[in-house]
């Protein structure tokens, strides 16, 4: 059977102040992991941004916070070589991992971290939900599917968020909105829903403050 993916509404005034009021206390830079031994201690849930290096996810966890430079954004592909972990308040961890497919970086270095990518992905019980960042003048890469396939056999839910969606013309959107819909038809573990954001714009940002703020 088919499974509409529809882009996620703007939350209602309540939960967006709440969540907005989250995102604006304590966000801070805790720690980088290179090992799974050094993750923090699963004490708390916490959801996690993974995407195409490049694909804007420091960007976003810059505009979520509020905070410019809290994860460093670069234009160069593979910057991010960690599992960044960010605490949000005492309440739950925001965590940054390195980008997945074409990266400025030695074969033996995307290797190690590729495979510290998927065993926490595999193997972190606290987690919640993967936000699959999806750039939205591309659409879904088959990249993407090696990620997505990942997290349908680790049972992790996943939810595609589109990004840069300030890049595209009005109504350039609908196109990539179908192509992603039917590509994420192949993934059980897909949420059926879809947040479209832009880092620069503020588009969605409330909106996925107020999903990661309702993940218990």
């Amino acid at each position: 059977m088919k499974v509409a993916f529809p882009v996620a509404p703007e939350p209602e005034a309540g939960p967006a102040e709440a969540a907005r009021l989250l995102f604006a206390g304590p966000v801070d830079f805790l720690k980088g992991v290179v090992h799974m031994d050094g993750l923090p201690p699963a004490d708390r849930p916490e959801v996690c941004f993974a995407g195409r290096s490049n694909v804007g996810k420091s960007s976003l966890i810059n505009a979520l916070t509020g905070r410019k430079g809290i994860a460093r954004a670069s234009n160069t592909p593979g910057r991010t070589q960690e599992i960044n972990y960010f605490t949000l308040g005492e309440r739950s961890y925001l965590v940054d991992l390195p980008g997945y497919g074409f990266a400025r970086a030695p074969v033996a270095v995307v290797a190690r971290w590729q495979a510290l990518l998927k065993s926490y992905l595999a193997g972190r019980p606290t987690l919640r939900r993967a936000f699959c960042l999806i750039d939205s003048r591309h659409g879904v890469k088959p990249v993407d599917h090696e990620i997505m396939t990942l997290l349908d056999r680790s049972a992790v839910p996943f939810q595609v968020v589109l990004t840069k969606a300030d890049k595209l013309g009005p109504n350039a959107i609908r196109p990539v909105l179908e192509q992603v819909e039917a590509e994420l038809q192949k993934h059980p573990a897909a949420f059926p829903e879809l947040v479209v954001t832009s880092s620069e714009g503020g588009q969605g940002i409330a909106t996925l403050r107020a999903i990661i703020a309702g993940l218990d």
